[in-house]
């Protein structure tokens, strides 16, 4: 591809995923409510939010997900992410590392993170087409901490210049996982994932997954604004929700490291998700919308305000930690509980977690 297509790429996704990012919107964590109990048991000082992922130990329950990367423009906002994850020491991904890899000179818009965030923990970022040597070599470029491999079959079809060919991406997958020095976590753009995908994600070995659901940024519509040979607006809601790729996770949350993200527009859609079995919750279009918006100051404030309102929804809901939130009482009703008795989801899962505990 040529590189200045490939910067101009880059730069459209940020543009369309701002102007999608201005107002809230309905989505399936609307679906999920707690039952409210009216006597308190625990001090706020007694909430620990911290939660293990990816083989390390993160002092919140969210982190900055992959977006972008590849431009002198996206530069600037990986620099600007990487101050913010580096003061607040949330965990950081990057967008995909594909184009460093074909354009030296863009690399700078990935090093830039490191150069600001030297001890934080960074996930490189790359598509199941790439091999295990530029797995490697997306490690090495950003001393990552661990690699994101992002599954993108809807946002390729759409994509004009997109991939045609997913024949290789199994393989790929697990000559990876089987060999690369740091932890591997597989995720979806914005698609989500069925409980038949996590199965063979798990075949392959993979321990941790970001089931990356419907409800954030949209990319079918990100690259139908770019595709002007084919209208491809019929598959803007392709896919599972977040709560619908939640439930399908289910049976798997004892076997495999879950992480929820698209769509998270709140500290209490983080708190439903993490009750519904998440590790972690990624997010990325809030925070790119907030970088751009507000600057990196009031961005590193908005994430020490979520940190006290999910202390303080945790200790509403008498959890101590997030954990506990596996024992909370919460109802799904809406769309997330069709898709339920539709898809035969055993919900039992949910009360086994609690008796569990």
């Amino acid at each position: 591809m040529d590189s200045s297509l490939h910067i101009n790429r880059k730069d459209d996704h940020v543009r369309y995923a701002l102007d999608q990012h201005q107002t809230k919107k309905r989505n399936s964590f609307d679906d999920i409510r707690f039952v409210h109990q009216s006597i308190g048991r625990l001090r706020q000082d007694q909430i620990d939010l911290s939660t293990h992922w990816a083989g390390q130990k993160h002092d919140h329950p969210f982190y900055i997900n992959a977006m972008t990367g590849g431009s002198p423009q996206t530069k600037l906002y990986n620099q600007q992410l990487a101050q913010v994850a580096a003061e607040t020491g949330l965990a950081m991904a990057v967008g995909s590392i594909s184009a460093a890899l074909k354009n030296p000179q863009v690399a700078d818009s990935f090093t830039i993170i490191r150069k600001e965030n030297p001890h934080g923990f960074v996930l490189a970022n790359l598509g199941p087409h790439h091999d295990l040597t530029n797995a490697e070599k997306a490690v090495d470029l950003i001393q990552a901490n661990a690699l994101q491999i992002h599954l993108n079959t809807a946002q390729e079809v759409v994509m004009p210049e997109g991939d045609r060919d997913f024949s290789t991406w199994k393989e790929n997958i697990q000559k990876i996982v089987d060999h690369l020095s740091v932890p591997v976590i597989v995720k979806e753009v914005g698609f989500g994932m069925s409980r038949e995908t996590i199965q063979e994600l798990l075949d392959l070995g993979v321990q941790t997954i970001d089931l990356g659901g419907r409800g954030g940024t949209n990319f079918v519509q990100i690259e139908n604004h770019r595709n002007d040979q084919f209208d491809f607006s019929s598959l803007t809601n392709w896919g599972q929700t977040s709560v619908e790729s939640l439930l399908e996770s289910l049976p798997f949350q004892d076997q495999v490291e879950i992480l929820a993200s698209g769509g998270i527009r709140d500290f209490l859609d983080v708190v439903k998700a993490l009750a519904l079995g998440a590790r972690s919750c990624g997010i990325a279009g809030k925070f790119l919308h907030s970088v751009d918006q507000l600057g990196v100051e009031e961005t590193i404030q908005w994430v020490e305000d979520w940190t006290i309102a999910l202390k303080r929804t945790l200790l509403l809901l008498s959890c101590q930690s997030v954990d506990d939130l596996g024992k909370s009482d919460l109802l799904i009703s809406g769309e997330s509980y069709h898709w339920a008795r539709l898809r035969q989801i055993d919900l039992q899962h949910l009360a086994n977690r609690r008796a569990k505990q």
